[in-house]
C-alpha cells in the first residue's frame, strides 16, 4: 500500500518533537511493504537543521510554504491508497486537513493522526466549526500518539468513527547506552523546546529544584530557553540534535521529563523523551501523570514527583549505583514491551483491518 502522510517534518526534529515518533513508526511500515511518501513543509527553519537526510525507505517531498506549492502536494493524496494528516504541521493545517482529504481515493483510508491529542481536543470543545471536527465524519479512523480512554472516548463524542492510541516507543537502533560527554555533564538534565503550556510545569519542576539544591548542577536543552531567567547553577545548552540524544541522557546523574499541562491532565501521553531516555538506561525523573505504571514501575523503572521539591529529594538521594540500576531496569522494559518494531506492527494490523472497509463518503462539493 502506498501512504501518503502530511506531516510537520521527517528529517527534523528543530521546533518539531514528533520528528522521532514519524521515524520509528513509518520506517517500521516500510519494513513492512509500505511505499512511504512524506509531505513537509518549508518552514520554521527546520531544514537548516536537518537530523537526518532523506532516508531510503521513505520518499519525501519538501514543499515551499506557499498556496500553490500546497495545492500540489495535496493533489498527490489521489495516488495514495492511505492518506494521513498530521496534526502541528504548523502552516496550512486548516487547508490540509479538508484539501487531501476531498483529494483522497474513495477507496483509500483516510486518516488523521494526531501528535498532540489533548490540545487539539482542547480547541475542538471551543469551536464547533474547528476543521478537524468537521472533518471526522468522513474520516475512517483517528490515530494518536497517546492519551488512553479519556482521548479515544472524547475522539468519539466529537464524531470520529474509531480512535485507536499508537503510543511513543523506542528505536532500539537510534536510542542507546552511550559514554559520557563532558558538554552534559550535569546531576539533572532536562530537554525540551520552550512552549507556553509546558513553561509553569518547567519553572515548578525543573528550576524550582534547582533553585532548592544550588550545590548540585543542572542542564536544560531546547529551543528558546535563552531569554528565560534561571539560577545560577542551571546551564543552557540549546537545541540539541537527535544525534546527540544519547549522549544527553547517559552523562547526567538523572534526566527530567515534563509534561505538557494538556498531557498531564488527561495522562497515558508518554513523550518521546521517556523512551529515549529509557533506552540510553538514564535514570528517569518524571511529572506525575495518570498511567505511568502502563509504561514504566515507579520507584523501579522510573521515579515520579508530584512537585518539585520532591524531583529535589529524589535527586539528593539518588546515588550513582541507585540511577544505574533504575536506567537498566527501565532499558530492560521498553525493549521488551515498548519498541517501534511492536507500534509498527501495530500499525500495520489497523491498517490491514480497516482496508477495504472504508466509510461511506459524502459527495464532496469543490475542493478546497
Amino acid at each position: 500500500m502506498k501512504i501518503a502522510f502530511y506531516g510537520s517534518s521527517l528529517l527534523s526534529s528543530y521546533w518539531n518533537g514528533a520528528a522521532t515518533y514519524y521515524r520509528g513508526i513509518l520506517r517500521e511500515l516500510a519494513a513492512r511493504g509500505y511505499a512511504i511518501h512524506f509531505y513537509e513543509p518549508d518552514a520554521f527553519d527546520r531544514q537548516q537543521h536537518r537530523d537526518i537526510d532523506p532516508p531510503d525507505w521513505a520518499t519525501v517531498t519538501v514543499y515551499p510554504a506557499t498556496v500553490e506549492a500546497l495545492g500540489r502536494v495535496m493533489d498527490e493524496a489521489a495516488d495514495a491508497d492511505v492518506v494521513v494528516k498530521a496534526s502541528g504541521v504548523g502552516v496550512f493545517d486548516d487547508e490540509l486537513i479538508a484539501g487531501v482529504m476531498q483529494r483522497a481515493a474513495p477507496h483509500a483510508l483516510h486518516i488523521f493522526w494526531d501528535v498532540d491529542a489533548a490540545a487539539t481536543l482542547d480547541e475542538m470543545r471551543v469551536a464547533p466549526q474547528h476543521p478537524v471536527r468537521q472533518a471526522l465524519p468522513g474520516l475512517d479512523l483517528v490515530l494518536t500518539y497517546g492519551g488512553g480512554d479519556p482521548v479515544v472516548n472524547a475522539y468519539r463524542e466529537m464524531g470520529a468513527r474509531e480512535c485507536i492510541p499508537v503510543y511513543n516507543a523506542l528505536d532500539p537502533a537510534s536510542h542507546f547506552p552511550v559514554p559520557p560527554d563532558p558538554r552534559f555533564a550535569c546531576d539533572l538534565a532536562f530537554l525540551g523546546n520552550r512552549l507556553p503550556d509546558r513553561e509553569r510545569r518547567v519553572e515548578e519542576y525543573f528550576l524550582h529544584a534547582a533553585a532548592l539544591l544550588p550545590d548540585r548542577s543542572f542542564l536544560i536543552g531546547g529551543n528558546g530557553w535563552d531569554s528565560k531567567a534561571m539560577p545560577a547553577n542551571v546551564r543552557h545548552r540549546g537545541h540539541v540534535y537527535t544525534a546527540e540524544h544519547n549522549a544527553f541522557n547517559c552523562t547526567p546523574l538523572a534526566v527530567l521529563n515534563v509534561a505538557r499541562d494538556s498531557m498531564a491532565q488527561v495522562g497515558f501521553s508518554p513523550a518521546t523523551r521517556v523512551f529515549e531516555a529509557a533506552g540510553a538506561a538514564a535514570c528517569l525523573i518524571t511529572d506525575a501523570w495518570e498511567g505511568i505504571e502502563l509504561f514504566l514501575t515507579p520507584n523501579e523503572e522510573v521515579l515520579v514527583a508530584r512537585d518539585g521539591q520532591d524531583v529535589a529529594d529524589h535527586l539528593a538521594a539518588l546515588t550513582p549505583e541507585r540511577a544505574r540500576s533504575i536506567g537498566q531496569a527501565a532499558l530492560d522494559r521498553v525493549k521488551r514491551e515498548h519498541s517501534y518494531a511492536l507500534r509498527g506492527e501495530q500499525v500495520d494490523a489497523i491498517l490491514r483491518d480497516h482496508a477495504g472497509r472504508t466509510v461511506t463518503r459524502q459527495p464532496q462539493m469543490e475542493r478546497a
